[in-house]
């Protein structure tokens, strides 16, 4: 990891193909609060743009992804314990 901190990225993806991807950042397990709740089906997010992109239930578009819904309010990265 290049920076050591206990803060995560302003911007993550869990998808390989972003340029927001970074396996080491998630290999720490971080997880996302929004809007107050913890969320367990985050794809992507961006703290200083205020979103997050959620899995739409089991849809896949035509190219095998999931379906997305981006989601807009207050974002809170952390790194769970344990």
């Amino acid at each position: 990891m290049s920076e050591n901190t206990d803060t995560p990225p302003d911007r993550l993806s869990v998808d390989p193909a972003s340029p927001y991807y970074d396996a080491e950042v998630l290999a720490r397990n971080v997880g996302v609060r929004f809007k107050g709740e913890d969320k367990t089906n985050v794809d992507e997010y961006c703290v200083s743009e205020g979103w997050i992109r959620v899995t739409v239930g089991n849809s896949r578009d035509r190219k095998g992804n999931p379906l997305t819904m981006k989601l807009t309010g207050p974002v809170e990265p952390y790194f769970r314990e344990g």
